[in-house]
């Protein structure tokens, strides 16, 4: 016969100790797991900020041909817009002035923009 009221009762002595040691060995592996999330998640960051480094080294040593490509493209366009100014005064145009400061002002926005860029971000 079964005994109704068998599982009520808290387990002997012996029981207890192996139920403990069980339990405590559960609870040093679940520490080891915790211990080495841990170490594992400390160590990716620090590949992640390497990389991060490096791709701050590489698109900063793009800025010195970047600024120099941006003034040669600014002397090209002085270059054409001085010829274009001198073809409209030859040819006696009223507005040869407003066609010379255009051209102007397109030069200077590119040297002043390509230095502008370079010292806010380096």
């Amino acid at each position: 016969m079964s005994n109704p009221g068998a599982g009520a009762y808290p387990p002997s002595a012996p029981q207890n100790k192996k139920l403990s040691e069980i339990y405590e060995k559960q609870e040093v592996l679940l520490s080891a797991a915790l211990v080495v999330s841990a170490v594992s998640s400390a160590l990716a960051q620090g590949n992640g900020l390497a990389g991060i480094n490096d791709a701050t080294n590489m698109v900063t040593s793009y800025f010195d041909p970047g600024t120099k490509l941006i003034y040669a493209i600014g002397a090209v366009v002085g270059l054409i817009g001085g010829i274009k100014v001198y073809n409209k005064f030859s040819s006696g145009d009223p507005d040869t002035s407003k066609t010379a400061a255009s051209w102007f002002g397109a030069c200077i926005f590119l040297i002043v923009s390509a230095t502008v860029l370079r010292s806010f971000f380096l």
